[in-house]
């Protein structure tokens, strides 16, 4: 009967995201690299912990949030959840930071990428969303020089690969969305994992700094088992002279979203809305 409870509570909550309007699939043909059929995203068993989770996607697409057009401040964020490159915890990690982005007045896109286990084609998914969702800022009223990524755990990781990997050809030329920049213009990690895999736990090799990596801002706690890679990223991105941002909470480990149980969850969104303001800020004084 619990098993039960808890299917139904999933299914209310896959009918409550916050503003749900429109599913835009990434792959008009098919799927770069993807050896299975399209079809919906797999739920996962459910679990006793109210988290929605994908177990598989083979049909790779943003699930589009837009701002209020009262408070629409034409910037947008590509959001990634979390899950091992194995699952998407997609409410936790997914809607329902897209409801927290609504109302600061930035429009979302949960990016419903490749899993499980295809960490290529899950950045060819990104970068894909990216090129998208600029080529449609006019229709939704965004600034295309405004389009960022965020991520958790290993949302995260492909947050920062994306932000790195940005010039990295990974797929062949669909339409001509392709020819956009598929640069994030700023990048918010939060509890990422699996950024120090180099040698003795340095930076992961396939990461790419260079001049143009986008501003990035890194929430991290002591006690998380991943809490290496953010220490390694941020550090890295300090020695090449890169903007970054980086806040290390004593407790909260890993996992958190935005649910309140623990107060890294509480604390992280008020300094990354803070980061926000002052990156486009910084913008606007350049301009």
């Amino acid at each position: 009967m619990k098993q039960l409870l808890t299917f139904i509570f999933l299914l209310l909550s896959l009918s409550s995201f916050p503003q749900k309007k429109e599913i835009i699939y990434l792959w008009p043909g098919k799927v770069p690299g993807e050896p299975k059929e399209k079809q919906p995203p797999v739920m996962d068993k459910p679990q006793n912990d109210n988290v929605v989770r994908f177990a598989e996607v083979t049909d790779p697409a943003v699930e589009v949030y837009l701002a209020d057009p009262a408070t629409n401040n034409k910037s947008a964020v590509i959001v990634c959840p979390g899950g091992a490159y194995r699952i998407l915890a997609y409410d936790k990690e997914g809607t329902e930071i897209a409801g927290w982005l609504n109302k600061l007045g930035y429009s979302a896109f949960v990016l419903q990428y490749r899993i499980p286990d295809k960490k290529e084609g899950a950045l060819q998914d990104a970068q894909r969303a990216l090129r998208i969702v600029r080529k449609n800022a006019s229709k939704w009223n965004l600034d295309p020089e405004k389009i960022g990524i965020m991520g958790f755990s290993a949302g995260g990781s492909l947050s920062a690969r994306t932000s790195t990997l940005f010039n990295k050809k990974t797929y062949s030329p669909v339409d001509n969305a392709d020819s956009l920049s598929c640069r994030p213009s700023f990048a918010m990690l939060i509890y990422p994992a699996y950024l120090d895999l180099g040698p003795n736990k340095t930076l992961t090799p396939e990461l790419e700094l260079t001049k143009n990596t986008p501003p990035i801002f890194i929430f991290q706690t002591a006690d998380d088992p991943y809490g290496n890679s953010a220490l390694v990223m941020a550090g890295a991105l300090r020695d090449a002279k890169l903007p970054v941002e980086l806040h290390l909470f004593p407790t909260g480990g890993h996992g958190y979203g935005l649910r309140p149980e623990k107060r890294a969850a509480i604390a992280w969104p008020m300094l990354a809305e803070k980061w926000l303001q002052d990156i486009f800020r910084v913008e606007a004084v350049k301009k």
